[in-house]
């Protein structure tokens, strides 16, 4: 999960934005029970690309409602207004950090925010540890493209006889082909 206090100098006046962002896909997993979000805000202050929509699984969000609901508790008071949204309040990043790494295991996706220039940009990501695999086994699949920056990062103890083993696959992998505009 994020540590989100390393990254309040990185962040500086683009806590609010930030803050806005992480809240409003929270609001949406617990008020609108994980509805897939294809329309985010223009303004959204991510560096790289996400796959839209955003989905999540179900089950999954089942399993981590409560959780998501003690860090909406956490967090109403910024969202009211009646506490400062601060890059030196280390309490509100500590649950921004926490907030951003459940959203991203829930979402399969990398949430890397402006100003975070170590971190690996937003998108896609798959993380598997698998001890036998017997027949076959894929991080990522996409009937087209996958695009932008994406991740695979497979664990596997065993591939049994036979068994094969695929990072990603897709007809495209990459950022699309750009064309120069004369």
């Amino acid at each position: 999960m994020s540590d989100f206090s390393a990254l309040s100098a990185l962040l500086g006046a683009g806590l609010p934005a930030t803050f806005t962002f992480l809240y409003q896909r929270l609001a949406n997993l617990l008020d609108r029970h994980g509805a897939p979000e294809a329309d985010l805000a223009a303004s959204v202050p991510l560096r790289g690309e996400l796959t839209l929509p955003l989905t999540v699984d179900e089950e999954r969000l089942a399993t981590h409602r409560g959780e998501l609901e003690l860090l909406r508790d956490a967090l109403g008071s910024y969202h009211r207004g009646e506490s400062p949204v601060d890059v030196g309040n280390p309490e509100l990043l500590r649950v921004l950090g926490r907030l951003r790494g459940r959203l991203e295991e829930l979402y399969g996706q990398r949430l890397t925010f402006q100003g975070e220039g170590d971190r690996q940009p937003s998108g896609p990501f798959s993380r598997q540890k698998i001890d036998t695999v017997h027949g076959h086994v894929t991080g990522m699949h996409a009937d087209e493209t996958i695009s932008g920056y994406a991740e695979t990062d497979q664990d596997i103890t065993t591939v049994a006889e036979g068994a094969t083993v695929t990072g990603m696959r897709a007809r495209n992998i990459g950022s699309p082909a750009r064309r120069s505009q004369d």
